[in-house]
């Protein structure tokens, strides 16, 4: 029964610290995103991703090293412990959102390994002079698909339409931005963050980190590309529109999870057309205090996150703090 306990009140302590952490961090990208316009897409994406991932990733971090040893070591163990039907819901409710994300993530993998190994079963290596990447396929598919799928093992393809409707300096300006999701391993980003999406996701308020990281990484992997030249701004922003053209009204099309040219949000491509064109004009857009921000914050949760757990370890009267915060914190554990 103890041991029940234990795994009851953890996950309930995971779930209700998950979620504060979580609404903290969008209320805070709600308050600084207007500060940010003025940053490089890439500054902006690194910012959105911190602000994705660790609450996630510090409160499990916190309830497996901090939470459970302090209440094992200094909760006073009573003849007859009580799980009243609070804690059971709140246990279940994180027990059935960990096992969904984990669920979902399976459910993803598998499709993108059979809608991979389809187009596999019809693509053709190629090498196009003037790229670096070593894994590239020709794919004889009707939708104009150009994009970057896997994490360890990443692989290009492109629709054979693409070759047909873009001239050669197009193409290689997009896939100079596919490029570009490689470099900053957007795909494995894009799975870290699906895997701590919580309850939060399921209203438009909570969504808006993801949809914004979302469309910061298409930016930053637009200034990657336009790192090559202004005429390589100017023909992905031509390429963007050439195959939005191509793309049917309706699209029913399952698509695996990978980085893909016009991004998840095709509404916006007016906006990284202008964006392009401005990067064209102007240069690749820059601002020193937004990379010095973001890098920051980045490393400043990481060194915070190491730095709690070294005084965990060393100072054995830091769990007893632990402990009566929590009680303090959450009600049901008492």
């Amino acid at each position: 029964m103890y041991s029940l306990l234990v795994v009851c009140l953890a996950l309930a302590v995971l779930l209700t610290s998950n979620l504060m952490a979580s609404a903290l961090a969008t209320a805070l990208w709600h308050g600084i995103s207007r500060w940010t316009l003025n940053w490089s897409a890439t500054a902006r994406s690194r910012l959105l991703f911190t602000l994705r991932i660790f609450p996630a990733a510090a409160t499990l971090v916190g309830v497996v090293v901090l939470f459970v040893p302090s209440y094992i070591l200094y909760e006073p163990r009573p003849a007859d412990e009580v799980i009243n039907t609070k804690l059971v819901v709140i246990a279940a409710v994180s027990a059935s959102g960990v096992v969904l994300a984990f669920w979902r993530s399976l459910l993803s993998w598998r499709a993108t390994k059979r809608l991979v190994a389809d187009w596999m079963s019809h693509a053709e290596a190629i090498r196009v002079d003037g790229m670096s990447v070593r894994q590239a396929y020709c794919l004889p598919h009707p939708f104009p698909i150009i994009a970057v799928v896997g994490t360890l093992r990443p692989q290009l393809f492109v629709s054979k339409r693409i070759f047909d409707s873009l001239d050669r300096t197009e193409i290689l300006a997009a896939m100079e931005h596919e490029i570009g999701h490689l470099s900053a391993r957007d795909n494995l980003k894009r799975i870290l963050i699906r895997g701590c999406r919580d309850l939060l996701a399921m209203v438009p308020w909570g969504r808006s980190l993801d949809r914004a990281w979302s469309k910061a990484v298409e930016a930053a992997a637009d200034e990657y590309a336009a790192t090559q030249g202004s005429s390589t701004a100017l023909d992905l922003a031509s390429a963007l529109v050439k195959i939005a053209r191509m793309i049917p009204e309706e699209p029913k099309l399952t698509l695996p999870v990978g980085a893909f040219l016009l991004g998840d949000d095709p509404g916006g491509l007016a906006w990284r057309v202008r964006r392009l064109a401005q990067i064209a004009e102007a240069g690749c857009l820059t601002c020193p205090r937004g990379e010095l921000i973001s890098n920051a914050l980045a490393q400043g949760c990481l060194c915070l996150s190491l730095a709690a757990l070294t005084y965990a370890a060393l100072m054995p009267h830091f769990l007893i703090k632990v402990h009566a915060v929590m009680e303090r914190l959450f009600p049901f554990l008492d």
